[in-house]
């Protein structure tokens, strides 16, 4: 039982430091925003990377690095709308 609670505090540890971890109630479009962030800080963090990707699509790296902070912002579009009228859970696409 104590393992268990100890493996309960370390998770709950871990979501409250990093915040791409996720929990229960963490939706699609919240989590595959925080990878898609956690992707493009990975890209914009790693130099050799980030001159891979650039070269690849033919511009200059800081132009790269500034798309991609860019995306950063809005990484897989609008947040989709809320209708009060169904669960959270249910997904209406």
């Amino acid at each position: 039982m104590a393992d268990k609670l100890r493996a309960q505090q370390q998770l709950e540890a871990l979501q409250a430091r990093y915040v791409g971890t996720g929990h229960a109630d963490t939706t699609k479009f919240e989590w595959t925003s925080n990878i898609a962030r956690d992707t493009y800080s990975s890209y914009v963090g790693h130099p050799p990377v980030l001159q891979y990707l650039s070269l690849g699509l033919g511009q200059p790296r800081e132009k790269v690095r500034a798309q991609m902070i860019d995306k950063m912002i809005q990484p897989v579009g609008k947040p989709p709308e809320v209708c009060w009228n169904y669960p959270v859970w249910r997904d209406l696409s």
